[in-house]
């Protein structure tokens, strides 16, 4: 599993997915998650506006990352 750090109290779902590199565009983020292919901490979720704070985990098509806080 693949650890992003974030320097902000959170990121929304749709801008992780393109920070960590798992989709290209926002637009690509939004069809992938509007389509119930994204998983957060386990469970489908279609919220592209989703607040992802440390210790959350996305997948994405078999890829996983965890949000970690930045000191």
């Amino acid at each position: 599993m693949e650890r992003i750090v974030i320097h902000t109290e959170f990121i929304k779902l749709d801008a992780l997915l393109k920070y960590a590199g798992l989709c290209e565009t926002g637009g690509e983020a939004k069809e992938l998650i509007q389509a119930g292919q994204v998983l957060y901490n386990g469970e489908v979720c279609t919220m592209r506006g989703k607040k992802c704070r440390p210790g959350d985990r996305v997948e994405l098509e078999g890829r996983a990352v965890e949000v970690a806080g930045g000191q």
